[in-house]
């Protein structure tokens, strides 16, 4: 999955349209706007958007087609966002391969989670290739394997890692000198469901930050940016 997940909205209501635009730009994703299925269609060549938002009601295409026609192309994650508070349709989109059906209006922050949720789900069942991670590397004075979930100092003694700050510093090393926002770090962190505004991240942080700063509480490798996120301000080989 990109660093940046796209997430494409399909819907024919243009206050709808720039509302979620608005929301999920801000959370740190990338939008995409379709009003009907031959954009959609041409946005999923185009841009292969690792999330559609898919409306029902929509000119010359039903939204339930469109969403088993997305199924059987693509593994593209699937949340349905309609008007239509009908359980048929409900049923019929969830067994035709939708990952989530939500009706409007919709509260913005359970809108959010279920797009962690799928998003994570995407990712998980992504094929890995064993070209993917560089399999060892080294950042000030640290050797971290990444096969065999591995860190050890610059004396080879080993610092044992949780599952959540091993994936939390792997995240870091993979994103080197990137700024990463805090949604951003939950939407790569698999492995547990964030709560809108959750602020374990910052509890992770500070836990690994023990693990691996020469002073934690003046830390010179994770560094922290109000209000923006984090960095990870070190030279990874």
């Amino acid at each position: 999955m990109n660093q940046h997940p796209t997430i494409l909205v399909v819907d024919d209501d243009p206050r709808i349209c720039r509302v979620l635009s608005r929301y999920l730009g801000a959370a740190g994703y990338q939008v995409l706007i379709a009003t009907d299925g031959a954009e959609m269609r041409h946005a999923m060549q185009a841009s292969e958007p690792d999330l559609v938002i898919l409306d029902l009601q929509l000119p010359g295409e039903h939204g339930l087609d469109l969403a088993r026609n997305l199924r059987q192309d693509s593994r593209v994650g699937i949340i349905i966002l309609t008007g239509s508070g009908d359980k048929i349709d409900e049923i019929v989109g969830l067994e035709g391969g939708a990952d989530g059906y939500l009706t409007k209006p919709v509260d913005e922050r359970a809108l959010l989670a279920h797009v962690r949720s799928v998003l994570r789900r995407v990712m998980d069942s992504s094929p890995v290739h064993a070209s993917d991670d560089p399999g060892i590397v080294e950042f000030a004075g640290w050797t971290l394997d990444l096969t065999a979930h591995e860190l050890k100092s610059e004396n080879g003694e080993e610092m044992a890692l949780t599952n959540h700050e091993f994936q939390l510093l792997k995240i870091f090393v993979k994103n080197a000198n990137q700024v990463m926002s805090r949604d951003q770090i939950m939407d790569n962190l698999a492995g547990r469901d964030w709560m809108p505004n959750d602020r374990s991240i910052d509890v992770l942080v500070g836990k690994l930050r023990k693990k691996i700063e020469p002073n934690p509480h003046s830390p010179s490798l994770i560094k922290t940016l109000r209000g923006v996120g984090y960095k990870f301000t070190v030279r990874v080989v």
